[in-house]
């Protein structure tokens, strides 16, 4: 391959800004395309409705929940009293902690296991969702040893970002496995064993929704509760951490990503012969109030389209998760890198749209395993988010998409980050 063919210099740097123009131009083209195709799809798509009498009686058992903590033991989870259960209740919380824990090796183990959970108890709308989205965080985890993140960020500043991403999900999973897990041994004994949440540290918001759950299986109402439940969650302990907030959230490269709408969630689902995408764009990570009505509108796109969600299974079935983008984008993206690393000041422009250019290699996306080696979890740190009634605010329903195709806004953002290296190469 001539590899020089593919080099720039400062006037090809000239050149290609003076074709932005162009670029821009073939990218609203791919625009109307993706409007094109999401037109019969979004007409089957259909509002996610929360039911309004229960809404109503849940609100009723928060406030009177909330009211028996009071002021002292407002910040403080529900109490876990092991001498006040049976010996048999105490050995299934240990189980079901043993198993927690055998699944939160990593991101590959945690996002298998959602999608067993779903797979087995569909009406678990949640635990699909779940895995979807674990997925871009494995995918995230790896790209800061793929393609095009080693240019951008130092070895120290890859390792925080991966710490931070790592975090989020084990604790998510910590925190809402066995809620899951609870409730399928709820199904095998035939009885409910919310009482025993308390076991797993799980805030008290929680219980009224798993019980009210249990006896109307409404599935979008449990489903939105833990979109919430888990974003609180993580509030604290990952996103406001003073540590991450320093070395993360509050980084240029971090504030970048919202600023050039990088900060992409997206859904490979099949249809036809293709692997298309679904998602969105998450503007503020560090918004809680975004992440929870991004959360949301993720899950309208994945069950409130038909076709969406119907690929969606199809993948996710077809495709085992390794972290690697060629899961989804092998024409783009390879697991196994070709070739040894470019050196800085010898970059190549591989991207032409959503192909490569001809005689380029494909971009390096490692799996999880080659990325980075597991981790111990270090515990959850104490406490219940679930202090203040108007949270139940976020309790609504969902309208219906009105936009959800990221085939090519997912292109275009890569080109984005392949412009910003080759742009930082020139400086070398």
């Amino acid at each position: 391959m001539n590899r020089d063919k593919y080099r720039w210099s400062g006037t090809d740097l000239l050149h290609k800004l003076a074709d932005l123009p162009h670029e821009l131009w073939h990218w609203f083209k791919g625009k109307a395309h993706s409007v094109q195709h999401e037109e019969p799809l979004l007409a089957a798509a259909h509002r996610i409705e929360l039911n309004r009498p229960s809404l109503d009686a849940l609100k009723r058992r928060y406030a009177w929940k909330l009211s028996l903590a009071g002021k002292d033991g407002a910040a403080s989870a529900e109490a876990w009293d092991e001498a006040a259960v049976s010996p048999w209740e105490r050995q299934l919380t240990a189980r079901l902690a043993a198993e927690r824990d055998a699944h939160n090796r990593n991101n590959l183990t945690r996002t298998t296991a959602y999608l067993r959970m779903y797979r087995e108890h569909p009406e678990l709308h949640w635990a699909f969702l779940a895995h979807m989205v674990s997925r871009n965080g494995g995918w995230s985890m790896t790209d800061l040893r793929g393609e095009f993140l080693p240019y951008l960020l130092s070895e120290d500043q890859r390792e925080w970002v991966f710490r931070f991403l790592e975090r989020a999900n084990a604790l998510i999973f910590r925190d809402a496995y066995p809620q899951l897990l609870l409730y399928e041994a709820s199904l095998r004994h035939r009885r409910p064993l919310f009482h025993l949440l308390p076991a797993f540290g799980v805030s008290r918001f929680m219980r009224p929704l798993w019980e009210h759950f249990w006896e109307r299986r409404e599935s979008a109402l449990l489903t939105v509760g833990l979109i919430i439940n888990e974003q609180q969650h993580i509030e604290e302990r990952v996103v406001r951490n003073a540590s991450f907030l320093q070395q993360v959230v509050d980084t240029f490269f971090f504030q970048a990503q919202s600023l050039l709408q990088l900060n992409q969630v997206v859904f490979p689902y099949r249809y036809a012969a293709d692997c298309r995408l679904a998602g969105l764009i998450l503007e503020s990570f560090s918004s809680l109030r975004e992440r929870i009505e991004v959360g949301k509108s993720l899950y309208a796109i994945l069950f409130g389209i038909p076709a969406v969600h119907e690929g969606a299974v199809r993948f996710a079935c077809e495709r085992r998760h390794t972290g690697s983008r060629a899961d989804y984008w092998p024409q783009l993206f390879a697991s196994v890198r070709h070739g040894p690393p470019v050196k800085r000041g010898q970059l190549q422009e591989k991207l032409d749209g959503l192909r490569l250019k001809p005689g380029a290699a494909p971009l390096y996306s490692p799996g999880l395993a080659e990325a980075w080696p597991d981790r111990p979890i270090a515990p959850t740190e104490p406490g219940d988010w679930f202090t203040d009634i108007a949270v139940l605010g976020y309790l609504s329903s969902i309208p219906a998409p009105f936009s959800f195709e990221m085939t090519q806004a997912n292109g275009f953002g890569l080109k984005k980050i392949e412009m910003t290296v080759l742009a930082g190469d020139l400086l070398v």
